[in-house]
């Protein structure tokens, strides 16, 4: 037997999956409050549905395979292109604008560093059929909601918001080919990530007429706009002022909801795939020690490209990896319930058919109940009880039996008290009503 999973891969232990469960709960009740659906499909694809988006490149990132039918299929690496298929086959009769998520485990196969694995779960939320910015806003709203329902706040993470379409007007007024965009996005994108920037903008101006190193300096101001009034400025001077009226009313409308002091707009932010078409955001740590908690954006051609209904869209990913680090480094876990409420205590074997009918009796009620599996001391038992922290022990005995009582004993404070059967239920559903 291997002594250990494979490199990338996780095993969740009871006290690992307590957290894993935490981040989902937090995930799907923000997603309900929305009012998003869960959607989910196929965990190995066939391998064209991945190609077909992101070239054959991309094959070298996934875990890939001749199946027994002879089909290249790969576990999946992301969820849009299914979401493509999916809704494109009942575009017509789903009504718009459509509100779904998903918690797909997905696979690739890269290299691993501190928050990035080969397998990890990442929560989709996309709204597919709207293409006005208060679907942006929204999106990005439902991506800061999902923080503050794990306890993180305004000075742990930020989400830095920009616009291709702004940052497009912006590089061809400095005098960025158009020839010469997609690879000077790119370089733009490793702004903060590297160091040579300047050197990478040069390197992408290939098509430029005049002087690359004046042309890249320019690039840099524009990336480096934070405020809302120099980015006004800077379109201004390009006469390109409507432009930015999506970011703006997106910003405005964020700040209406009452997430203004989580967003910083920032024009470095360029989300390096192509198939982003207007706004695009990043929510990283507020010290940005970590690798980004979640990143997304409008893909208005996407859908369409891949087979799909051509309608617009606006979502995000956001993986379990990242925030799981951060939520431990905020000393955020969620605190340790005890898992089992009751253990039952048999004095002697002819107590055990009375200690099944009351576990079942108490398991109906929604209390979780453990009772011994074979006849042990009562010390033994009790032990048990103390192992598994429950928070009570229900002794059946002989003397117990003939009452039609049991011995009811509080394991924290070691009081105890004979209570009847109905009382017990009473007692014991008040206790556990809140967990």
């Amino acid at each position: 037997m291997p002594a250990r999973a494979l490199p990338g891969f996780r095993e969740f232990y009871p006290e690992e999956i307590s957290l894993r469960n935490h981040i989902f709960a937090a995930w799907r009740n923000v997603a309900r409050r929305y009012g998003f659906e869960e959607y989910d499909g196929p965990p190995l694809e066939p391998l064209e549905l991945y190609t077909e988006k992101s070239g054959p490149e991309i094959v070298g990132q996934l875990y890939e395979f001749v199946d027994k039918g002879q089909r290249r299929v790969a576990l999946r690496p992301e969820m849009t292109p299914t979401l493509a298929r999916m809704v494109g086959a009942r575009a017509a009769s789903l009504k718009k604008p459509i509100r779904w998520y998903s918690i797909p485990q997905l696979f690739r196969y890269e290299r691993q560093q501190r928050g990035r694995l080969r397998e990890h779960f990442q929560l989709n939320m996309d709204i597919i059929g709207e293409p006005g910015p208060l679907a942006d806003a929204e999106i990005i709203g439902a991506a800061i909601d999902v923080q503050r329902a794990l306890g993180l706040g305004p000075e742990d993470v930020r989400v830095r918001i920009s616009d291709r379409r702004v940052l497009r007007c912006l590089l061809l007024g400095a005098g960025v080919p158009e020839e010469d965009l997609t690879a000077t996005f790119m370089a733009i994108d490793r702004v903060g990530r590297v160091q040579n920037v300047a050197e990478l903008i040069e390197k992408a101006l290939e098509h430029a007429p005049e002087d690359r190193t004046a042309i890249a300096k320019r690039v840099l101001e524009i990336a480096s706009i934070r405020d809302r009034g120099r980015l006004e400025k800077a379109l201004g001077d390009v006469g390109a002022g409507s432009v930015a009226e999506g970011l703006l009313d997106c910003l405005d409308a964020l700040r209406a909801m009452g997430f203004e002091e989580f967003v910083d707009l920032d024009l470095s932010i360029v989300r390096g795939l192509a198939y982003y078409t207007g706004i695009v955001f990043e929510l990283f740590d507020a010290q940005q020690s970590l690798r980004a908690i979640c990143g997304g954006g409008r893909y208005d051609g996407l859908l369409g490209a891949l087979g799909g209904a051509d309608l617009p869209a606006v979502g995000f990913g956001m993986g379990d990896v990242v925030l799981g680090e951060l939520i431990k480094e905020k000393n955020l876990l969620p605190s340790k319930r005890a898992a089992l409420d009751v253990f039952i205590v048999a004095v002697t074997g002819a107590d055990m058919p009375e200690v099944l009918a009351l576990a079942r009796e108490l398991r109906d009620a929604g209390i979780a109940v453990e009772y011994p599996l074979r006849l042990q001391s009562v010390a033994k038992q009790l032990k048990l009880a103390a192992a598994r922290e429950a928070r009570w022990a229900v002794m059946v005995g002989p003397d117990e039996r003939s009452e039609g009582k049991v011995l009811l004993r509080d394991l924290a404070s070691g009081s105890e008290e004979k209570v009847g059967r109905e009382a017990l239920l009473q007692r014991l559903g008040t206790v556990t009503a809140g967990k």
